[in-house]
C-alpha cells in the first residue's frame, strides 16, 4: 500500500523536487500540497496523511505553531521537517518533529526517512471492557469511532465482525473482562484482545447443527493473520490483522 504524504512548502520547485523523488521510489502517494501554514493544517485535517513533509519557513505561521496544530488535527501523522537551515538552528523543531532533513543536501536521506517512518507509522487506541455480554456492543462502537478518526472506512465492516467475535470469545470462555487495543499503520489494522483467563482459543470443527463455536472460523476467514500470545503471569493476547484496502485515484480509501 502506498504511504500517503502531504507536502508543505511555499516554493513550487521544492515541492516538485520532493514529489518527483517520491514518485521514483514507487511506494508513496502525494495526496495533498500546501503553500502556507493555514492551508497545511486544513489539508492535514481533511486527508489524515501518513506523513507531512514540512518546510518551516512559511509566509504566514511560525514553524512551531504549524507543527503543534498539525499534531492536533492529524494526531497519527508523522511530521518531517525539510528545511534549508541546519538542525542546530532549530533545536526545538528537531525535538518536536519525527525527522529532519536539510534541503539541497539530504534529498536521498529524506526519501529513505519517509519510507522508514511510513512503514512504522502507527496510530493506537485502547479501552477496557467489563465482564458483560454488552461489552461486544461497546467494543464495536469504539472500533467504528477509531476507524472513522483514522479515515479507513474500507475496514469497518470486517473489523466490527472480528472485534465482536474476539471480545465475545474472551467474555464467554475466559470469564473475565478484557482490554481491546487497535493500532493502524500504512499496511494493516491490528486488533488485540487481552484477557486474564486460562486456556488457548481454538476453532471448533465445522458443524451444521452447532450454533456456537464458529467465531474463530470467521476471524480466520476475514483476517490476513491471527494468533494467540500467552502473557507473563497469566492470561493471553488474541490478535488479528486486517490488510488495508485499495485507495481510489484521489488517495482516499475505497
Amino acid at each position: 500500500m502506498p504511504i500517503r504524504v502531504e507536502l508543505v512548502d511555499d516554493v513550487p520547485e521544492a515541492r516538485t523536487m520532493v514529489r518527483t523523488a517520491l514518485r521514483f521510489r514507487g511506494v508513496f502517494s502525494v495526496v495533498g500540497e500546501a503553500t502556507n501554514g493555514v492551508e497545511a493544517i486544513e489539508l492535514a485535517g481533511q486527508l489524515q496523511p501518513d506523513i507531512v513533509v514540512l518546510d518551516i519557513g512559511l509566509p504566514d505561521l511560525a514553524g512551531e505553531e504549524v507543527l503543534t496544530r498539525l499534531r492536533e488535527v492529524a494526531p497519527t501523522a508523522k511530521v518531517v521537517v525539510f528545511s534549508g537551515a541546519e538542525p542546530s538552528e532549530n533545536r526545538s523543531l528537531v525535538d518536536g518533529a519525527d525527522g529532519y532533513a536539510v534541503k539541497g543536501a539530504q534529498l536521498d536521506y529524506l526519501v529513505e526517512l519517509l519510507e522508514t517512518l511510513g512503514r512504522e507509522h502507527v496510530g493506537s487506541v485502547r479501552t477496557t471492557l467489563e465482564f458483560s455480554f454488552s461489552s461486544s456492543a461497546v467494543a464495536r462502537q469504539f472500533t467504528r469511532e477509531a476507524l472513522e478518526s483514522w479515515q479507513v472506512p474500507s475496514l469497518v465492516d470486517d473489523a466490527l465482525v472480528v472485534v465482536s467475535e474476539m471480545v465475545n470469545n474472551a467474555i464467554l470462555h475466559a470469564s473475565t473482562g478484557c482490554e481491546l487495543c487497535l493500532s493502524v499503520n500504512a499496511l494493516a489494522l491490528r486488533i488485540e484482545v487481552t484477557d486474564l483467563g486460562g486456556g488457548t482459543p481454538d476453532p471448533l470443527p465445522p458443524s451444521e447443527t452447532r450454533t456456537h463455536g464458529r467465531g474463530l472460523h470467521l476471524v480466520d476467514a476475514i483476517a490476513a493473520a491471527w494468533g494467540v500470545q500467552p502473557r507473563p503471569g497469566g492470561g493471553k493476547v488474541v490478535w488479528a490483522e486486517l490488510l488495508r484496502g485499495p485507495r481510489d485515484p484521489h488517495g482516499e480509501f475505497a
